[in-house]
């Protein structure tokens, strides 16, 4: 099923600012969730996609990327849908955005539910994949090598020995949080409840480490990942997979792999967006007399007819043999740009031959008024 737009699932208009953006998602949030609505799939999954839309919108870079290329442009696996993120995920990972106060009007379900333990979040991957024309036009399914932090076998992302490898924390006493009071410059006292700074929200500490990772839950290893680059794709892009980053230390989820594109230049057409520009070079007595001459496509090479007194600048436009838009709008055209070659020598019969037509009406110029405004013609071409 198609993604819904995001700034329709925020309710806000494309030019919205960011505490508009924060403002309407923290509306949502609120309206839908799950402890205001206990059992309503309907609006947990709206909860969900209110996160998934505030993920991209009210990051800098992942908006203006979807602004330009949308869904498509994040690669298909951004935000929280189809992750496998749950909804306490959700909560940790905006808590630090608004404080653990967001959620709070609802018995404290986030971050406090299940315990304090806080969701750890695995650093992003950034590569740079290469793309042929082709490539780019019929989209492609790439597989790259990456060196990257995976979860240890041996303790399973724990970073202990073994399940009795642990310790209630002493700061916190297994709480995962830890209360201050503070008296203010009037004399009220403030109460704060921040996350455990020993623990990170554990509410444990380990006591025996593995010897595989040392305590850290993760390992360097290598990892072969399969990316579906979709059709239109342009250099410059980014994509990016969800889930296929580092992995989080002593568990938690995944961060991201994000995808460069670099585009090959390719040896005869030119990309214009999703147009494609092709430069085609015929004789004097070919744009004369007319001719049938073989052009270079994407999918392969294809006649054209060039009729007899054509003139140098004229377009030819072939429909639909260009790039396809990446959000699936149509594909763009071929334009074939016909330049008249005329000769810088001749020999003296080749010389005799012309002067007999210097005089001729047929050679003389009788351009049309649309042959003249040759600047409007070469900016439809561009």
């Amino acid at each position: 099923m198609a993604k819904r737009d995001y700034y329709e699932i925020l309710e806000v208009q494309k030019n919205a600012t960011k505490d508009e953006i924060k403002k309407s998602y923290r509306k949502q949030a609120l309206k839908y969730h799950p402890d205001k609505n206990p059992g309503n799939k309907a609006a947990e999954e709206k909860f969900k996609e209110a996160a998934e839309a505030y993920e991209v919108l009210g990051d800098d870079e992942k908006r203006r990327r979807y602004d330009q290329y949308g869904h498509a442009g994040l690669g298909g696996n951004s935000g929280f849908s189809g992750s496998g993120m749950t909804i306490e995920d959700i909560f940790s990972h905006f808590g630090d955005i608004f404080g653990d106060s967001m959620f709070g009007d609802f018995g404290g379900f986030g971050r406090s539910r299940g315990g304090s333990r806080r969701v750890n979040k695995g650093s992003n991957l950034r590569v740079k994949v290469k793309l042929n024309l082709k490539e780019i036009v019929e989209g492609v399914e790439k597989k790259i090598k990456v060196q990257k932090y995976v979860t240890c076998n041996t303790c399973h992302g724990s970073g202990a020995s073994g399940n009795s490898a642990f310790t209630t924390c002493s700061t916190c006493n297994g709480n995962g949080q830890v209360t201050r009071i503070t008296s203010s410059f009037f004399g009220m006292q403030m109460q704060t409840t921040t996350t455990c700074p020993s623990c990170d929200g554990e509410g444990r500490q380990i006591s025996s480490k593995c010897t595989s990772c040392y305590g850290e839950g993760i390992v360097k290893d290598e990892e072969v990942i399969s990316i579906r680059i979709p059709a239109g794709v342009a250099g410059g892009m980014q994509l990016s997979v969800s889930g296929k980053g580092n992995a989080a230390r002593q568990g938690g989820i995944n961060g991201d792999l994000l995808v460069m594109i670099e585009e090959e230049k390719h040896p005869e057409l030119v990309r214009n967006e999703s147009d494609l520009l092709y430069n085609l070079f015929i004789s004097f007595p070919d744009a004369i007399l007319g001719t049938a001459i073989e052009v270079p496509t994407v999918e392969g090479r294809v006649k054209v007819k060039i009729d007899a007194g054509t003139q140098p600048g004229k377009v030819l436009r072939l429909r639909g043999k260009g790039v396809p838009d990446v959000n699936g709008y149509g594909r763009g055209d071929l334009l074939v740009n016909i330049n008249v070659w005329v000769p810088k020598s001749l020999s003296k019969e080749e010389k005799k031959i012309f002067e007999k037509f210097q005089d001729s009406q047929s050679f003389a110029p009788h351009p049309t008024d649309a042959e003249r405004n040759v600047f409007h013609r070469m900016k439809n071409i561009l």
